[in-house]
């Protein structure tokens, strides 16, 4: 059965103590779980978030966007390297918090613009080093999901058909894929073929508005996207994940330049009660 969580760059764009509170605010919310971002894990205090999260009984949920300086495609061996044990220190984290997955932008820094296509010796450079990671994390029962992004954010993985060859060019079982809409309303011809074509490695799903707005308020197809989730019987986590211009940081490197919505509860609120009414509707039983 699906289980619905909330992406916190809705709020903050640091999770620290001074954050915490918005685990039981997710809860009264009638999320099941939260994703967390682990790009500063030097903020994350592991006791008390594993207290918190075991106090209200959310589940925990890893989110990565790889800094330029812990580029695993980078043609400099030390920034490699630096950002694969980075990506180990996250499955530590994740694996502390009884998470089960990392997912985002896991193969390249997030954000970085080149000019070029993607070369044959980036793709290698992140097999190579997702691989390695892969390996590390089997062992605390963890996966990684490679989330493709649009154009503006990365030249290096753009759609569902490029995340399923990384994950096969990594060839290790617990590789995945993880999809958001707000891309595949940029990248893809529609939102049935991409999610059918993931199939089972399909382990992760954003459920955004292709304004970043309220889910159910904008032109996204639900009805392709939750009949072909039903299609692949998919039964991890739909998750809401959009931004505000109030936190700056990530509004900036998301482009949110006006507001979507009253604010980021209603955001939360009524994109919730929206999925799951989709959920309802085709994931049934």
């Amino acid at each position: 059965m699906v289980k619905f969580g909330v992406h916190l760059f809705l709020w903050t764009e640091r999770f620290d103590n001074s954050t915490l509170h918005l685990i039981e605010k997710a809860k009264r919310m009638g999320f099941d779980g939260v994703e967390v971002p682990l790009m500063e894990l030097e903020y994350i205090d592991v006791e008390k978030t594993r207290s918190e999260l075991k106090k209200h009984d959310v589940e925990f949920l890893g989110s990565v966007g790889l800094p330029r300086d812990k580029d695993i495609t980078s043609d400099d061996e030390e920034t490699r390297r630096r950002g694969i044990e980075f990506l180990k220190k996250c499955v530590d984290v994740t694996a502390q918090l009884g998470g089960d997955a990392i997912n985002g932008v896991v193969y390249i820094a997030w954000g970085k613009i080149v000019g070029r296509p993607r070369t044959e010796e980036e793709w290698r450079r992140s097999v190579e080093a997702l691989r390695e990671v892969c390996k590390y994390a089997r062992s605390y029962g963890i996966s990684l999901g490679a989330e493709p992004v649009n154009r503006f954010e990365t030249y290096f993985l753009n759609t569902a058909e490029d995340a399923v060859k990384l994950c096969k060019d990594v060839g290790e079982p617990n590789m995945k894929v993880h999809l958001d809409t707000f891309h595949m309303n940029i990248e893809e011809k529609n939102f049935y073929d991409p999610i059918k074509r993931a199939g089972s490695l399909l382990y992760h799903f954003h459920c955004c508005e292709n304004d970043r707005s309220i889910p159910g308020t904008g032109h996204v197809n639900w009805d392709q996207v939750f009949q072909a989730l039903a299609e692949i019987n998919y039964d991890r986590w739909l998750v809401i994940e959009s931004f505000t211009p109030e936190i700056k940081k990530v509004a900036a490197s998301t482009a949110i330049w006006r507001k979507l919505a009253p604010d980021a509860d209603t955001i939360a609120r009524d994109g919730l009660k929206f999925i799951k009414g989709m959920a309802g509707k085709y994931l049934k039983g």
